[in-house]
């Protein structure tokens, strides 16, 4: 049995691939790859696949050699396959960058999903500090930031082709270009790379003119600039 997850944003082809065996009632798993933004779907599709009759399943996260805050909703969808069938679960053997994670989040880098029996009697959980909730809520506003940043980056050419565009037709400094740009994406609520891209796209031949509300927003950016 073998699953993948698809390429990462960054367009590399090191994708987390999940393969192993079933023996009896004991699923033994191994993973390979990275651990980014959708690989809980390919693990829930390969528990998914497992017998009705497994009752452990042992994954072996040696293979993983980078992770970014993806990996707790990957967690938490092998702890959930392990309370719904009242299963034993395990996600053993970090290393490297990934156990740094596990660290910073306040894990278990043994075993992040290794339980305690609860005072009561009750079925043992998996208890994760304040201090861990805090540092797992940093990671995800870092992981926000760096997905920003890679939009940043995408959007990039585009913005420069539209600043050109203004500077060659409204005689302007790049700087009186992109805060033209600026300016139009504001009054139009219009984000910035789609008012670049649609001024953009209306100087080729053949294509599309400027809808109707970002050509009006245009010309009160202009008049702004120079009134």
């Amino acid at each position: 049995m073998t699953s993948a997850a698809p390429p990462h944003l960054t367009g590399r082809l090191d994708t987390l691939v999940i393969d192993g065996r079933v023996d009896e009632d004991r699923a033994r798993l191994t993973a390979r790859g990275e651990l980014v933004h959708g690989c809980a779907d390919t693990l829930a599709e390969t528990l998914a696949g497992l017998p009705a009759t497994t009752h452990r399943v042992d994954l072996d996260m040696g293979g993983v050699h980078f992770m970014d805050t993806a990996g707790i909703q990957f967690l938490d969808v092998l702890g959930d396959f392990g309370r719904r069938r009242s299963a034993q679960v395990t996600a053993t053997n970090w290393n490297g960058q990934p156990r740094r994670i596990l660290e910073l989040a306040g894990l278990d880098t043994t075993d992040p999903l290794r339980t305690t029996p609860h005072p009561s009697g009750a079925p043992a959980v998996r208890t994760v500090s304040a201090v861990a909730l805090e540092r797992a809520e940093r990671l995800h506003v870092l992981q926000e930031e760096v997905e920003q940043l890679r939009h940043a980056i995408a959007s990039r050419p585009v913005i420069d082709q539209a600043r050109g565009i203004l500077m060659a037709t409204h005689g302007c400094t790049s700087e009186e270009a992109w805060h033209i740009l600026r300016e139009t994406s504001q009054l139009s609520n219009t984000k910035l790379r789609t008012v670049a891209a649609a001024l953009t796209a209306g100087t080729k031949p053949g294509g599309p003119p400027l809808p109707g509300e970002l050509r009006a927003a245009l010309r009160r950016a202009l008049r702004r600039l120079r009134p």
